[in-house]
């Protein structure tokens, strides 16, 4: 398949570039809820005009209120939310959680499917033990109480944690820790009786939690999926935020850039355009295709994703981990190289480019950062 958009994804593209250009600024948006100290870190206003436009839903079959859509619409809509620095649920709740709650019962998908299409509510998904990605290992225990479960541990840096209306708990209902299977994935509400949360906010103004269970009590009707079968549902959701992460780094590594050859088109040094300069030129022409680069990796993967109907294609794995890697090491390029071409002024909080950095570094961390995922490319490749 081509590595560009069809005709209708363009379209998408643009309403979306226009909007979060408009509504999801850096100034309207970022910098607004951040200097107010927000205790979520985004505005569900905004949240709620992203579910008029159908955002909010784009992953969501169409019997469930959705548009029917994949992880390459997904990917538009995050790359112009990571090129304004929108803070959002989308990832967590369009992606993360709705990729869950779409291998759960009908009961489970008619309670919570409707807040993500409505932009009603947040959805946080908890998969993380310690301050790396490490999913192959889950500590947090689900033992059989009754009719249902009682669950007992602790997740750390959950996004938006506190402010999620119900939270996907990955949880070990059998084995070791380090087994694949055992595997159990819960829909834990946000007012389930033993469970608390310590809020903390990351380095790009994002809220997230340590989140910990305290024999929290769950019916049967909670689990997602089958009991001790939840590693093929969790590595599901895994790719779809992976790739999710990756597209939205594009978006900031784009933003990154355009932000930098603006300032080298504006600032002048001994009365010359600094973007004049031959060796400013060619690390802005690196960079450019570095960009680009990246951008088509991601939207192979996202295709590979949405191959055979929505089911992957088996190359999907690997892909996906090729996209954050490369990604990760892309994107960082782009804010390196934005706040050492904007000189002194790039090192203020009130230029626009740190934030950038800051972001890059948040989002290297979610689910892996580019060595996690350049040791996966090569396990998944036999080394």
């Amino acid at each position: 398949m081509p590595l560009y958009h069809d005709e209708d994804q363009a379209m998408l593209a643009d309403t979306a570039s226009q909007f979060m250009a408009g509504e999801g600024s850096i100034q309207k948006q970022l910098r607004h809820w951040r200097d107010r100290n927000c205790k979520d870190g985004f505005g569900h206003g905004l949240w709620e005009q992203m579910a008029e436009l159908g955002f909010t839903g784009i992953l969501l079959d169409e019997a469930d209120g959705g548009l029917g859509m994949g992880h390459v619409e997904a990917g538009i809509v995050l790359e112009e939310i990571g090129r304004n620095l929108t803070p959002s649920p989308f990832l967590t709740t369009s992606v993360l959680a709705a990729t869950a709650l779409k291998a759960g019962s009908d009961d489970l998908r008619q309670r919570y499917l409707p807040g993500i299409a409505s932009g009603k509510a947040v959805y946080a998904v908890a998969i993380d033990e310690g301050a790396k990605h490490n999913p192959a290992r889950i500590k947090t225990r689900a033992e059989k109480s009754g009719n249902g479960f009682r669950l007992s541990g602790q997740k750390d840096f959950v996004i938006h944690g506190s402010s999620a209306d119900m939270l996907v708990v990955a949880a070990r209902t059998s084995g070791a820790d380090d087994d694949a299977d055992g595997i159990t994935l819960f829909a834990v509400p946000r007012d389930a009786a033993g469970m608390s949360h310590d809020a903390v906010r990351l380095v790009d103004s994002s809220m997230a939690t340590h989140t910990r269970f305290d024999n929290v009590e769950l019916d049967g009707d909670a689990v997602i999926g089958e009991v001790d079968g939840g590693r093929e549902v969790l590595n599901r959701v895994l790719n779809a935020g992976r790739i999710g992460a990756a597209a939205e780094g594009v978006g900031v590594a784009r933003g990154a850039m355009d932000m930098t050859v603006t300032y080298l088109k504006q600032r002048k040094q001994f009365g010359q355009l600094i973007g004049e300069f031959q060796a400013l030129q060619h690390r802005a022409a690196h960079l450019y295709s570095e960009v680009e680069i990246a951008r088509a990796v991601v939207i192979k993967a996202q295709q590979l994703l949405d191959a055979n109907n929505g089911a992957g294609s088996e190359k999907a794995e690997l892909m996906v981990s090729v996209a954050k890697a490369k990604v990760g090491r892309t994107a960082g390029l782009a804010v390196r190289e934005g706040v050492q071409m904007h000189g002194g002024i790039g090192m203020t909080d009130e230029y626009d480019i740190g934030l950038y950095m800051k972001r890059d570094r948040a989002l290297q961390e979610f689910l892996g950062d580019a060595n996690y995922h350049a040791n996966r490319v090569a396990e998944l490749s036999g080394y």
